[in-house]
């Protein structure tokens, strides 16, 4: 017997093989998978059509690297700059976080101080930052469906209570539907705007109002700004900035993955009062200590020099969704009911939850798109239904071409 086959045995002799006899954490493992890892599993099983090469409309991140003069600003950095391979500051470069705090101060015509920013490894660990220093175990967050479904994991994982938030047929959250729903346990109300997974971009009267709720009712207002720098309207999304206490109860994420294709660097941002910032060094201290220190050098060289190529990714964003509108249109018995930032949300026209038919899309037409059932309650569970009966659709990493042929495919599907 070999040495390897002789520790094998050994191990399995006293327990430690095939079944985990340690403690378990019993909410992490109530807590359902990533379906983005779920679908890389269905790539890997599901025999595809040899004639239609995969169409991956999945995921929400950039298919390209950053820009060359990016990465050669950071190769630079990685032979000269002695600090990008050291512990930084806990709550991020401060260069970055003046130069963002400048750029929303400009944007939305209000002074935001460098104090208020910090820097975090991507905007899921600034989510994660900003609940842990909101609620604990038993208490609850109000979370409109459907939702992205890291921040449902993270809710799961820490015991925290998800208030789901049904919303209609326009996929807008109901600011008195949520007010239904306030108990004492309610921390927080979080919204994202562009949606994901629904696309749709919120009303700025709509956010006020959910402002107005929260401020009210003492518990914080979050808002995921994730694919902000890609929203249709110009100016600035919301007026909340305007009211001078904003500190007490607003909470914005932002991310420069998708603004810079910096998602393999991990670079995000929250944007609080700074008592809570206080608190979140805490936990970013005990997490990740600092951000990528790499990450936030190129973060603060876009923010210097690429407003021009930013602007031209969201016009290139803003064409795919005007190409994806008006050829969805011709889809019979199809309906897209949101659309913005990286997304499309649709309504399918078959007799078949969307579980079902997503795993068919790939097999079948080699699409491979997730199902609304990932984004939200089955009926089972007290869903409205529109888990069953929707896709979403990540048409920002698609070309034209691909969008086409994607969309030629769907019309070809049979019931």
């Amino acid at each position: 017997m070999g040495h390897g086959a002789a520790i094998c045995s050994a191990l399995s002799g006293i327990g430690l093989t095939g079944v985990m006899r340690s403690p378990l954490n019993a909410d992490l493992a109530r807590t359902a998978p990533s379906p983005i890892m779920e679908v890389l599993g269905w790539v890997a099983t599901t025999p595809l059509p040899q004639d239609r090469p995969l169409i991956d409309l999945s995921q929400a991140a950039p298919a390209e690297p950053p820009p060359l003069a990016m990465r050669e600003a950071m190769a630079d950095l990685v032979v000269r700059a002695d600090n990008v391979h050291l512990y930084g500051n806990v709550l991020g470069l401060d260069e970055l976080r003046a130069a963002l705090a400048a750029r929303w101060s400009g944007q939305y015509g209000r002074g935001i101080g460098a104090d208020q920013v910090a820097i975090t490894a991507g905007c899921n660990q600034a989510f994660s930052a900003v609940i842990s220093s909101l609620a604990a175990a038993g208490d609850a967050v109000i979370l409109p469906a459907p939702w992205y479904f890291n921040h449902k994991m993270w809710f799961d994982m820490q015991g925290i209570g998800t208030q789901i938030l049904q919303t209609g047929a326009d996929f807008l959250p109901d600011p008195e539907r949520a007010a239904a729903l306030i108990t004492p346990e309610t921390r927080a109300i979080v919204l994202v705007s562009p949606n994901n997974p629904a696309g749709v971009e919120y009303p700025a009267s709509l956010v006020a109002a959910f402002y107005a709720l929260a401020r009210a009712r003492g518990i914080a207002l979050i808002i995921d700004q994730t694919y902000c720098d890609f929203d249709s309207r110009d100016g600035r999304p919301h007026d909340l900035y305007d009211d001078p206490d904003w500190a007490d109860t607003l909470i914005s994420l932002y991310s420069f993955s998708k603004s810079y294709r910096l998602t393999g660097h991990r670079v995000g941002a929250i944007i609080a009062g700074r008592a809570r910032l206080a608190e979140i060094e805490k936990f970013l201290d005990c997490n990740t200590i600092c951000a990528n220190q790499l990450g936030q050098h190129a973060a603060l060289w876009g923010l210097r020099n690429l407003d021009q190529w930013l602007a031209g990714e969201r016009a290139e964003i803003l064409s795919r969704r005007a190409l994806l509108e008006r050829e969805f249109a011709a889809l019979e018995g199809w309906e897209l009911c949101g659309i913005g930032g990286y997304f499309a949300y649709v309504r399918h026209p078959f007799d078949e939850n969307s579980d079902r038919l997503a795993r068919r899309l790939l097999a079948e037409a080699g699409l491979l798109i997730l199902p609304g059932m990932m984004f939200g309650p089955s009926r089972d569970a007290g869903g409205s239904g529109q888990a069953e009966e929707t896709l979403r659709i990540a048409f920002a990493n698609a070309g034209e071409t691909g969008l086409k042929t994607a969309l030629a495919r769907l019309a070809e599907v049979n019931a």
